[in-house]
């Protein structure tokens, strides 16, 4: 497997993991222009996002040949597709090297790769740029960069959910094991707690998110899990703690942004500090508590209805369209979006019942990817990348090989598509006759999400049926990829050596020395 990028050293010298994460940053900042170029850093699961002065002095091509990078997308920041846990590793030290570099002398330009790439390199990544800037101009409408921002509030609690959701799981098999009774109190609160509180982090990340003070946002969203609102009524029915959810406290967080605003504006700079987190907690803690409350309570129950209702008439078709659609909204980046309605059903039942559906479309990816790895024999530079990057297809990271394969190549995107909306259909199937379940929590996928299943069938039903989904969308996706995607013309240009020097990775050459040489070798798991 290639190595990450380091400084140059002999190739005995060892190497921590800090070393190769501050290496990994210290390779990619330069590219992105330098730390002057940098205006803001985050990242998500996978993603390193940065915000850019001058796009003009990203240096892709240098950028996509690092080994660690597994692919780049362009929207509203720059985002450097890493990996899980890597990406969590390797901000740190970017950031740091960008505050380092801000005080220092400015670094010189980075050299360019002396070696130019294989053509078929050139090829893929002269059709992933026309798709990218095709994709840039669909994200540049007001609708899809307010998903955007919406998705930004969800996905710093993505760690916490995936941690309770486990422990809810292995709760949940003690307790149909009747094992250690002493410990599932302990165990119910853990990974309770976290959920009775979710509508505060949401106030909070929602007042940041669009320029409010975060801990009003939390102060008003709070509102909603205290158990004293029983006791108000409001639009004829009493409140319930809890009621409306993460969507009332997204509502209500948003109003408190816009009154404190207007405060700010209005009120004399000498009352500020007094009068406007007043009137920002007052009014908008009013109009949560008599008319947010209900009419987001009333659109959860409406969403939970909805879901029920899909799987449950709709069925395979269901399924089969979830399936086929989820592969486009992780490549457009709007797969985020989704995450409030997860959290509203994880809420309302324990678990997502559209999780496991939409998983479905990594099973097609992975049966894609293969499909090209045996297509393509004598490509060794792509068969390298496939192979790194199946570990994390398996388990449900699929950008590696969206970006880094299927995309690029065109017609295995669209064959993979079809494998998950086979997996899919498959899913939805068995939910219309009556096995459904859920995941207890978002963010996993692939086999990363059995200790997450969640139903009301038995355990073993559960997850036969959400394993039969899987090899059915690794067997239809490799299956249609083989047979369909790709022309005589895309096999007789893809299906090349063009640099005798780069190995084949099922015949890797004892001789060859682990430092690296020659072409930018595939990207690399972290």
């Amino acid at each position: 497997m290639p190595t990450e990028p380091t400084e140059p050293t002999t190739p005995t010298t060892p190497t921590t993991p800090t070393d190769k994460n501050r290496a990994t940053a210290a390779a990619i900042l330069p590219l992105v222009g330098g730390p002057d170029n940098v205006t803001s850093i985050a990242h998500c699961m996978t993603r390193l996002r940065i915000a850019l002065r001058d796009r003009s002095l990203v240096q892709d091509e240098a950028l996509k040949a690092l080994p660690a990078v597994l692919g780049v997308v362009e929207d509203d920041t720059y985002q450097i597709v890493l990996g899980p846990g890597a990406v969590a590793r390797v901000t740190p030290e970017f950031e740091a090297l960008v505050e380092e570099g801000r005080s220092a002398v400015p670094p010189a330009a980075p050299p360019t790769a002396a070696t130019p790439h294989p053509v078929t390199a050139d090829e893929l990544a002269s059709q992933g740029a026309a798709l990218k800037e095709a994709q840039k101009a669909r994200n540049a409408t007001p609708f899809k960069l307010m998903l955007r921002r919406v998705a930004n509030i969800f996905v710093p609690l993505i760690p916490a959910l995936i941690g309770c959701g486990i422990i809810a799981g292995l709760n949940g098999l003690l307790m149909n094991l009747g094992w250690l009774p002493g410990v599932i109190p302990a165990l119910t609160a853990i990974a309770s707690g976290f959920m009775s509180l979710i509508a505060v982090f949401v106030g909070y990340n929602t007042a940041k998110e669009f320029g409010g003070t975060p801990i009003l946002g939390g102060a008003v969203a709070a509102i909603i899990v205290f158990p004293g609102v029983a006791k108000i009524t409001a639009f004829g029915t009493e409140l319930r703690p809890g009621q409306g959810g993460v969507l009332g406290a997204l509502a209500a967080a948003l109003l408190a942004v816009y009154v404190e605003k207007r405060c700010r504006r209005l009120v004399p700079e000498a009352l500020d500090v007094l009068v406007t987190p007043t009137l920002t907690v007052l009014i908008s803690g009013l109009v949560t508590l008599f008319g947010l409350m209900f009419l987001a309570g009333e659109a959860s129950a409406a969403i939970g209805a909805f879901a029920d209702w899909l799987l449950s008439t709709g069925g395979a078709f269901a399924g089969l369209v979830l399936g086929g659609l989820f592969l486009p909204l992780v490549m457009l980046g709007l797969h985020q979006a989704l995450i409030p309605i997860h959290t509203t059903l994880i809420e309302q039942s324990g678990h997502t019942v559209l999780l496991p559906i939409l998983a479905m479309a990594g099973a097609g990816q992975v049966g894609a990817a293969i499909a090209v790895h045996c297509r393509l024999p004598r490509n060794g530079s792509l068969r390298a990348t496939i192979k790194s990057a199946l570990p994390a297809g398996f388990l449900g990271i699929g950008e590696p090989l969206i970006y880094g394969v299927s995309l690029p190549l065109g017609r295995p995107f669209v064959t993979a598509c079809v494998g998950g909306a086979a997996g899919g259909a498959f899913v939805g199937l068995f939910n219309q006759l009556g096995i459904a379940f859920g995941s207890t929590a978002i963010g996993p996928s692939g086999w990363a999400l059995f200790p997450l299943l969640d139903g009301t069938s038995n355990p073993g039903v559960t997850v036969a049926v959400y394993a039969g989904g899987l090899l059915t969308g690794y067997l239809v996706g490799f299956a249609a990829t083989y047979f369909f995607g790709f022309t005589g013309q895309m096999l007789t240009d893809l299906n090349t050596d063009p640099d005798p020097d780069t190995p084949d990775p099922d015949t890797p050459d004892p001789d060859t020395p682990d430092a690296v040489s020659g072409p930018p070798k595939a990207p690399a798991l972290t």
